[in-house]
């Protein structure tokens, strides 16, 4: 995601709540004309969408995409299951890595690689309540030293 034409459309911000992201791969995703100019205006939403592994193929589940306005008969479910595409070895990996070691694949964002629509799919592992509640000391903190140091430099 290091390219310079990438617009990120949609980011999945509770995943980074809920869940410790181990790693980050990227996959297309197979989609219709009217979804892709609904993902063009921005009616994407992530927030309580997952992966999962059927087959020795990898499908996102919860996905909401805006029907099109425009996109009369054309237009599909908003909350249909749309497949991605990986390679295989990678499909293998992560199946694995879900089975045996308890993650969870979560989709973190959803962005324009030129002209292509890609997903960043994360490898995560679940936080506990603790975990979350560590996580808000933390910014608390880092916030308050922040404006303590901002107030000092006045």
């Amino acid at each position: 995601m290091t390219k310079a034409n990438v617009k990120i459309v949609a980011q999945n911000k509770k995943a980074y709540h809920d869940y410790f992201v181990e790693e980050k791969y990227e996959a297309g995703i197979e989609l219709f004309g009217t979804e892709v100019k609904s993902i063009r205006k921005g009616t994407l939403n992530l927030k309580d969408s997952w992966c999962s592994i059927v087959d020795g193929e990898i499908f996102v589940n919860g996905m909401h995409i805006s029907p099109y306005e425009q996109g009369n008969i054309y237009n599909k479910d908003p909350l249909r299951v749309r497949k991605l595409l990986m390679h295989k070895r990678e499909i293998e990996k992560l199946f694995s890595l879900t089975k045996q070691q308890s993650y969870t694949l979560i989709p973190l964002s959803v962005y324009f690689s030129g002209s292509k629509v890609k997903v960043e799919v994360g490898l995560c592992k679940g936080k506990k309540l603790y975990d979350k509640r560590e996580d808000a000391a933390k910014r608390s903190a880092k916030r308050d030293i922040e404006r303590a140091l901002k107030e000092n430099q006045r």
